[in-house]
């Protein structure tokens, strides 16, 4: 019988409201909306109707990596996507007191998803090509725009030598590379994987093609009140970027080098809607296998949750799908849940999405706080949960979930606990 358990030992943040885990726990625990008018381009030059996101403020690799030789060549050699990994990963390795090349460098394994890798490198460069001619297109183009270029990167700076691999599962892809990471660990593949996800891609391709699929919101008169979950008026989700990393590591391995433990990881599920590549399954039903499978797969019955860190986009069919997905399994226990969207404050970040509601999760267990779900004003009829509504709470928490539902009807869930030794 399999007695591994799997613990969160570090968290490393890149985010819209701030920069390690500790800025960010302040900023949700306070509320703090990180969406404002897009600096990154001027959205009125390119004649957008989408002027708003959820942007990194003040990040500098140069603040990671002390050696200006080391920077420069990071800065030819890697895309935004994977320079937001790499920092990430360095916080999340120091949070956890964790040293790779002093421990067993073949037993670390780095699974870190990303939506849509270097786009930033792909759109830039299609324009220099078609501009400038194929003589002026890098070397390095292609191991920047690459997926699996923030887990190799990372994987590489830090000499962990087990298996490394990129999820590309659109929205779900950062819980997904937690989930097979846990999975990892549990099979006795590893004793530590880096893993989480990460996305930086705030350009005008992106902006134009997500707002003319009306997926977008367009309140740029109020950005800090345009991402508004589960609310009656909400008209679409914002756009964000950055990059979470957790270390998970196997219980008796952290215990023996007095690792730092913020919550433990007992199950999980995934399912496929089957149903459209962007509508949510219209009765819930995919996401409502995933919380099944999750919870029998940590062997606990519905009432025991007490917290879901929600995907809750801000989009009409996600927050209303996702509701009835929830209420399907968990009967009237839905109603004593508490439900919150980290989405409310830091926009989407596509494929770190679902790994920064996982360290919101752990975050929350390890304080026994929940964080609000901001912009809470007009009540949906059909969204009638209790979704932390615009102040944080203390609370008793045991057992909470995290839920990522992506694009191509991609649903994930990761159950935690507590972490009692």
């Amino acid at each position: 019988m399999n007695n591994r358990r799997v613990v969160v030992t570090g968290i490393g943040v890149v985010s819209p409201i701030g920069i390690g885990r500790h800025e960010l726990w302040k900023a949700l625990l306070e509320g703090r909306s990180g969406v404002a008018r897009i600096t990154h381009f001027d959205p009125d030059a390119i004649g957008l109707d989408v002027k708003i996101a959820a942007e990194v403020k003040g990040f500098d690799i140069a603040n990671f990596y002390p050696d200006k030789r080391k920077v420069g060549s990071m800065l030819k050699e890697m895309d935004r996507v994977t320079l937001f990994a790499m920092a990430a990963a360095k916080m999340a390795l120091e949070d956890a007191q964790l040293e790779i090349r002093k421990a067993s460098p073949e037993r670390v394994g780095t699974f870190i998803g990303t939506g849509v890798g270097g786009l930033i490198t792909t759109t830039a460069d299609q324009l220099k090509l078609m501009e400038q001619g194929p003589k002026k297109i890098g070397l390095r183009s292609i191991i920047r725009l690459m997926p699996n270029a923030p887990s190799g990167q990372v994987a590489i700076a830090h000499g962990a030598k087990g298996r490394a691999k990129s999820d590309a599962t659109a929205c779900a892809s950062g819980l997904d590379s937690l989930f097979d990471a846990y999975m990892y660990i549990m099979n006795n593949r590893a004793d530590v994987m880096i893993s989480g996800g990460t996305e930086a891609s705030l350009n005008p391709f992106a902006v134009a093609s997500f707002g003319n699929m009306m997926a977008l919101s367009r309140r740029n008169n109020e950005p800090e009140k345009a991402s508004r979950p589960f609310n009656a008026d909400r008209d679409g989700f914002v756009m964000g970027e950055g990059a979470v990393i957790l270390i998970l590591e196997e219980l008796e391995h952290a215990l023996r080098r007095n690792a730092p433990i913020v919550a433990e990881i007992i199950g999980g599920g995934a399912s496929c809607d089957a149903t459209h590549i962007v509508a949510p399954d219209e009765h819930g039903d995919g996401a409502a296998r995933a919380i099944r499978e999750a919870l029998n797969d940590a062997n606990l019955s519905p009432e025991c949750i007490d917290y879901i860190n929600a995907h809750g986009t801000s989009t009409p069919l996600n927050d209303e799908r996702e509701t009835l997905a929830i209420k399907r399994v968990f009967g009237d226990h839905a109603y004593k849940l508490a439900i919150s969207s980290t989405k409310s404050m830091v926009g989407h970040l596509l494929g770190a999405a679902g790994a920064i509601g996982a360290a919101a999760t752990a975050l929350s267990l390890y304080d026994q706080k929940i964080h609000p779900t901001i912009n809470y004003e007009n009540p949906d009829p059909k969204c009638d949960l209790d979704y932390v509504p615009n102040l944080s709470r203390f609370a008793n928490l045991e057992h909470a979930m995290v839920e990522a539902l992506g694009f191509g009807g991609h649903n994930t869930v990761l159950i935690m606990r507590r972490f009692v030794a």
